[in-house]
Order: C-alpha cells, then structure tokens, then sequence
C-alpha cells in the first residue's frame, strides 16, 4: 500500500491530486490478489522443443510482462501429457500452479490406460490456447511420396513401416489406429514423449512415419524437402500446403483428427481466480507476438470462457470414449 503525506501549506489542488493518487494505488492493491504475488508455475506436460513448448513459453513470458510477476515454465513429460497434467491435479488449489498440455491427457488416455487422475475431478479448465494440425509425414527411410503411396507400401509389406507418434493415447496414435482399421493395413508403431525427439530421430530416417502437430519447424523441414508431407488431420488444408490433402478427403474421416491445447489448474482452485487467470490469457492470446506465432505454425487461437471450455472438455472426453469403442484401440506401456 502506497502512503502519501500533505506538506503544511498544500493548496486546494494539490491535495486533490495527492487524494487521486492515492486512491488510485489503494484500488491497484486492492485489484492484486495474494495469489499474483507469487510466483507462478506454469507445467507443460510434453518436453522441450516441439510446438507445445514453444507456445506455452511465450505465454508465460508475456503473462509474467502483463502481470509483473515470475511465470517459470516445468516441463513433465510423459504417458502422452498424463504426467504433466497429474502434476497439476496434485498441486495447491491456490492459483500458482497451471498446466499447458492438449485435450488428450484428460480426453482419450484415460479411456486407454488406468488413468493417474479423475479428468472430470482433479482437473479445472481454464482456457483454450489453440488447435494445432496433426501432420501424417514421411521421412527419407521411406519412398513413399504420397498417400496413395502409403496404403500401398503398407499393404505389400505388413508391419514393415515404423510409424511414431509423440505417444500411447495421442491423437497421432489414433490417427494410426483408425488408418489401420479402415484400410485393413499394419503399421509398427513407435511411441515417444513428445515432439522433439520425435523429430530428431525422423530426419536422420529412424523411422519411416510420423504423425506431428504442426509447427514452424516442421513446416521448414517440409519445405527444405527432409520431411514429405502425405496427408493432414485438419477442418481444411493448410495455406502453406496447399497440394496435401486432408484425411478426410482421402476417404478416412475417422482419422482426420487435430488437437486442442489448454490452461488448466487443480480442481479447487475459487472460481474467481479461474475467472481472472482466463481473462489474462484472452488478453495475452491477442497480441500479435503470439497470434504471429500460432500462423506461422499453421495453429489457431482457441479462446472461450471457462465454462465454454470445461463443456468442450466433457464433450471431448465422450466422443474419445465412443471413438475408443468402436475402433477397439487398446492403450500401450
């Protein structure tokens, strides 16, 4: 709280002013919750490097310049995002603790695998961040150049194309399964924790497949021709891949699938903060860095309310269950 003192002869206007200035600096303080004088832990739940990182790194840098206040960003990797997002649940309810992870963790693993968590009850949402693209690609151990291609090779050759994704009970994961079950084809499957590592081992041809949220980076290598791009899971193609189609028009609606990537906090947390931390994050997703950002990753910004999120959130949760069921997917260690 600010303090201001009246000399003996301050005039009318003067004191005025000073009585101005100091209620202003009482409403700021007041406005400041206990919480936003911490600092804040902002968990990613996927390593560092891929496109989840990079986003959520921004998002803190620009939420601690808005806020003036430490946003360190933790990256706890593993089973998918479940890790990360199990680290948020068992957090303090308190405010200075959030998650940046997809929908996947707390919407299709636990359909998949003895869950860490209840989705629907250790964890708040907060906000949408953004959907991202799900890119089907084909690395220089492989040369298929196409999707037609690609059933082809599968089908004359059963098991013989490594496919990886950035793990068990990712949408990458899925993508696989429903292309197996509609094509009546095999593929091995080569599960990771995240992107980067994913990547790395992709462009020195350790695998054959990879499905991969869009980003800047994979985008540059589809460009510079290390990496082929043979269908997206996306609405609609993307603008700076014009030639590659959906997998929805290549005839696999099931598999044509894109994430969604959040804020979330411990279940518990008052409703007020949730409100106040959604509000900041809106606030920050418009500014042209990150908006910047997101297009040249061929993301979008995903913004809504709290309760429009968690009603996205719930509404996901069951259409993974029933796409579990009816494709058969079993998870995997």
């Amino acid at each position: 709280m600010s303090h201001f003192s009246l000399p003996d002869r301050a005039t009318r206007r003067q004191v005025l002013v000073w009585s101005l200035a100091s209620t202003v600096a009482l409403n700021a303080d007041a406005q400041t919750p206990t919480w936003l004088s911490k600092p804040i832990k902002l968990i990613v739940a996927y390593p560092p490097g891929g496109v989840s990182d990079t986003v959520a790194r921004l998002l803190a840098d620009r939420l601690a310049q808005r806020l003036n206040t430490p946003v360190v960003v933790e990256n706890k990797a593993g089973a998918s995002g479940a890790v990360g997002v199990n680290a948020v649940a068992k957090s303090a309810p308190d405010g200075t603790t959030l998650g940046f992870s997809a929908l996947s963790p707390l919407t299709l693993s636990p359909h998949l695998s003895k869950p860490l968590f209840d989705p629907l009850q250790d964890i708040a949402p907060v906000c949408g961040v953004m959907t991202s693209p799900v890119l089907l690609l084909a690395t220089s151990a492989t040369p298929v150049i196409d999707f037609k291609g690609l059933l082809a090779a599968a089908k004359a050759q059963p098991g013989a194309l490594r496919w990886a994704s950035s793990g068990a009970a990712s949408l990458g994961h899925v993508m696989l399964e429903q292309l197996q079950a509609g094509a009546q084809i095999h593929f091995t499957h080569i599960p990771y924790k995240g992107g980067g590592q994913q990547i790395t081992d992709a462009l020195s041809a350790q695998v054959e497949l990879l499905s991969v949220n869009s980003s800047a980076a994979v985008l540059q290598h589809i460009q510079a021709g290390k990496l082929r791009a043979l269908a997206i899971g996306s609405p609609t193609r993307l603008a700076s891949l014009p030639q590659v189609p959906t997998l929805a028009e290549c005839g696999f609606a099931a598999a044509n699938l894109s994430s969604q990537f959040g804020i979330f906090a411990p279940a518990g947390t008052p409703a007020a903060v949730l409100e106040r931390w959604n509000t900041e994050i809106q606030a920050v997703l418009k500014l042209p860095a990150l908006r910047e950002r997101l297009s040249a990753a061929e993301c979008l910004p995903l913004r809504a309310s709290v309760a429009e999120f968690s009603r996205s959130v719930a509404q996901e949760y069951e259409a993974m269950g029933r796409v579990v069921k009816a494709a058969r997917i079993v998870g995997e260690s």
